[in-house]
């Protein structure tokens, strides 16, 4: 069995000893040095809609999907979240939004120093959210960084009037219908799609393998990754944009969305855009997630880069 598999039983096996609440403290970072495997990297990127050119396997010159180091730091964040002193139970966790800034290319010979740590814990109407951050260098400089918050579902007492708190789009999965890009495809998704993304990615949420286990979640179906809906629409966006927006061609990314509701598997999505947003909605305009892709902010100087400003989705 793989250390990745040990620690999400570990952390499965802690869940039912958890109980989330928003004042608990918090653990340190986690560590670690990382680099591609290409045969799994060539999974990725075709199962996520990226061009993959790494013929015979070789990883070549191709820089990595904007979206890949989050894989990378997949074990490290698991590692974090599955250990005695994460305060929220790993089991049935939603990825509820992210946010990546790429400050320049990677490649897949690139050895990445990570660093994952939880930010902060803050109350939710579901329940409590956990933000998550991790931080790339390569030799030291700054080259990738991500942001994503995850729920803890759980019952809560009702707040009173003036302590009600501002939900976030991406929270609630009730999101319905509403203005926003237009249609440019429309995707097919199959059953065991989320099977086919935890192959790739080390992801094996429960929530996202069968029905059988989504159910013990209180899902009616298994549901898609979060983060192959948003690689996906990601790679729709640059194929589009052409390398002008392309991850994989050197340019500077800043890369966000927020997860509106959860995307139920089988069924058909429809992928929208316009400039740099994007949506995916249902059959019935529901909107499962809202995103775009920008430039990233500069650095300042001394190559430290700057924290990205606030980025409001479409239909915020």
């Amino acid at each position: 069995m793989t250390s990745l598999a040990l620690t999400l039983l570990r952390g499965a096996a802690l869940s039912a000893f958890k109980r989330a609440r928003p004042d608990a403290p918090l653990p340190g970072a986690v560590t670690a040095r990382v680099r591609a495997d290409v045969e799994r990297l060539v999974a990725y990127e075709r199962l996520c809609g990226f061009a993959a050119g790494r013929a015979g396997g070789a990883g070549g010159g191709d820089p990595l999907p904007v979206t890949y180091p989050h894989v990378l730091a997949f074990p490290g964040t698991m590692r974090l979240m599955a250990g005695r002193d994460f305060p929220l139970p790993l089991l049935g966790l939603v990825h509820t939004s992210v946010e990546i800034v790429q400050h320049h290319a990677l490649l897949p010979a690139d050895e990445l120093e990570l660093t994952t740590y939880a930010e902060t814990l803050a109350p939710h109407r579901r329940g409590t959210e956990a933000t998550v951050v991790t931080r790339a260098r390569l030799d030291g400089t700054p080259v990738w960084e991500s942001r994503s918050t995850y729920l803890s579902r759980h019952r809560t007492p009702e707040p009173a009037p003036e302590d009600v708190l501002p939900v976030r789009d991406g929270q609630d999965p009730q999101a319905g219908p509403g203005p926003g890009p237009s249609a440019h495809a429309q995707w097919r998704l199959t059953g065991d799609l989320g099977r086919r993304y935890a192959t790739v990615s080390g992801d094996r949420n429960p929530i996202h393998l069968h029905p059988l286990t989504a159910r013990l979640f209180g899902f009616p179906r298994a549901i898609a990754h979060g983060m192959w809906t948003f690689a996906r629409c990601v790679a729709e966006h640059q194929r589009e944009a052409g390398s002008a927006a392309d991850g994989g061609s050197g340019a500077a990314l800043h890369v966000s969305a927020e997860f509106r509701a959860p995307v139920l598997l089988p069924c058909s999505v429809t992928y929208a855009a316009a400039g740099e947003a994007f949506a995916l909605r249902g059959p019935t305009g529901r909107v499962h997630l809202s995103g775009a892709v920008r430039p990233a902010p500069p650095r300042d100087p001394g190559g430290i880069p700057r924290t990205p400003e606030p980025h409001h989705l479409p239909g915020r």
